[in-house]
C-alpha cells in the first residue's frame, strides 16, 4: 500500500480495538507485519497508547471497516484527501561543505566550455550567486589563484541531465541569425606568460 494512515501504531490500536478486522487486514493497512500488530493486539506492544478513530479523521469510511469484516481477504482502501499534499520545496540547491570550495572550479569550468549558459542558468546549475560568477569571470575572486576549470558533473555540483537541458534551453535562445557558440572563447594569457 503506498499511502499509509496519520499515525499507524494508534490507528493499529482503534482498529483492534473497535473491529472484528484480522491481524492481517490491520497489518496491511497500517504498513506493520501481522506478528507486530497481534503483539499490540496481545498488550505486548504499543501500551499506553491512544486509539486513533481513522473513520473519525477522514482516513477511513465505516462502510469499508464492514465490507472488510464480512470478508476476511478483502483489504481495506484509503480515502484519498482532498488536502493538498505538501508541495515540492522551491529554493536554492543545496552543495555539501565538502563540495562548496569545488564551486568556483565548475564556474569556471562552465563559462570556458559553455559561454552559450547565462549567469542565472550557471547560478541555478551550481547553486551560487551571480556575483560570484562575475568575480570568477574577472579573476577578482579571493581564491582565483588556486581556481582550476573542472567539470562540475564530475565534481557532483550538477547532474549530467540538468546541464544537458541548461544548455539546449540556451541554444533554443540563440540568435537567429547564426548557430550558438559551440567552441571554448579564447584563453588569455596570464601575466607570468606575457612577462616570459
Amino acid at each position: 500500500m503506498a499511502q499509509q494512515p496519520l499515525m499507524p501504531k494508534a490507528t493499529a490500536v482503534w482498529l483492534i480495538e473497535k473491529t472484528s478486522l484480522t491481524f492481517e487486514q490491520v497489518a496491511d493497512f497500517v504498513g506493520m507485519h501481522p506478528l507486530e500488530v497481534q503483539a499490540i493486539a496481545d498488550g505486548e506492544v504499543a501500551q499506553g497508547i491512544i486509539g486513533y478513530d481513522p473513520v473519525l479523521n477522514g482516513q477511513l469510511t465505516r462502510e469499508e471497516i464492514a465490507r472488510c469484516e464480512a470478508d476476511s481477504s478483502a483489504r481495506l482502501n484509503m480515502l484519498h484527501s482532498a488536502l493538498p499534499g505538501p508541495k515540492a520545496r522551491k529554493g536554492a540547491r543545496y552543495t555539501p561543505v565538502s563540495k562548496r570550495n569545488d564551486r568556483p572550479d565548475g564556474i569556471a569550468w562552465l563559462l570556458r566550455n559553455h559561454p552559450q549558459l547565462t549567469e542565472l542558468q550557471v547560478a541555478k546549475l551550481l547553486g551560487t550567486t551571480k556575483d560570484t560568477i562575475a568575480k570568477v569571470r574577472d579573476r577578482t575572486h579571493w581564491n582565483s589563484a588556486n581556481i582550476k576549470p573542472r567539470d562540475p558533473v564530475i565534481l557532483g555540483l550538477v547532474t549530467q541531465s540538468d546541464l544537458n537541458a541548461a544548455l539546449a534551453a540556451a541554444g533554443e535562445r540563440a540568435p537567429s541569425g547564426g548557430a550558438p557558440v559551440a567552441g571554448p572563447p579564447p584563453v588569455a594569457d596570464t601575466p607570468e606568460e606575457t612577462a616570459a
